[in-house]
């Protein structure tokens, strides 16, 4: 089993949490590792109709794990610290976002908290995002002095349109989970203890569907709103 997330199964269904809530969720490289193997253990699953991951805690996921950062106060500093030390999580978190995007069953994310940086960008990748009313997301990448690029740009800039996009990536605005359903980017907004029911509630209506037709629809969606393959 792996260190640092839980994995249930209920029939047709998969949940994926992550399990670090002393760290918020955060990203390293044991983590995304970790859960490169679990999707591609979900992909090769043929009896998996839904996959859904959510968080413990506080965060759905904090980001990348800033512990080399913590007690610098000067920006340029923390900036350049962080860009040492990130490696090659970006590209890491990229390869996550395209094994997500890649499933053939259908995905959500219900997200229980923060969603920040790399968090926000695998929560991008799933058809559907199910969130609680005090979730917040936020990409902290520019002022951190990294660019946010690749598939989880896409997804946004095609969900956000092109100026709130460069608000949320270049500004690094904050968005409630309420903001982000009235743009069409969160699917449900409901209260904490509905979460989970609430994501069983939307798979069970998933698995209902013709599974060939959906797939395909799914994928031509992806295909036309975030390029087909471009990452």
């Amino acid at each position: 089993m792996p260190d640092n997330f839980l994995v249930a199964k209920d029939g047709p269904i998969t949940t994926i949490t992550f399990n670090r809530p002393e760290r918020r969720n955060c990203l390293n490289r044991e983590v995304m590792t970790e859960l490169e193997d679990l999707l591609r253990a979900v992909r090769n699953d043929r009896g998996v109709r839904v996959l859904i991951v959510t968080g413990t805690g506080a965060a759905f996921s904090a980001g990348a794990d800033m512990t080399v950062t913590k007690g610098i106060a000067d920006a340029k500093e923390r900036a350049r610290v962080f860009m040492a030390n990130n490696d090659g999580g970006a590209r890491m978190v990229g390869r996550i976002y395209d094994h997500v995007t890649r499933l053939d069953c259908m995905t959500i994310a219900a997200v229980n908290g923060y969603a920040v940086g790399g968090g926000w960008a695998i929560a991008a990748a799933f058809d559907f995002i199910v969130a609680i009313e005090e979730a917040e997301f936020w990409v902290p990448e520019v002022e951190l002095g990294a660019a946010f690029t690749g598939g989880p740009a896409l997804a946004m800039a095609a969900r956000l349109g092109p100026w709130l996009a460069k608000d949320a990536m270049i500004l690094c605005r904050h968005f409630k989970a309420r903001e982000l359903h009235d743009l069409g980017m969160v699917n449900r907004v409901v209260k904490q203890g509905d979460l989970i029911p609430a994501a069983h509630k939307l798979a069970q209506e998933l698995i209902k569907m013709p599974q060939k037709a959906s797939t395909r629809t799914k994928h031509f969606v992806d295909g036309v709103f975030i390029g087909a393959r471009l990452y």
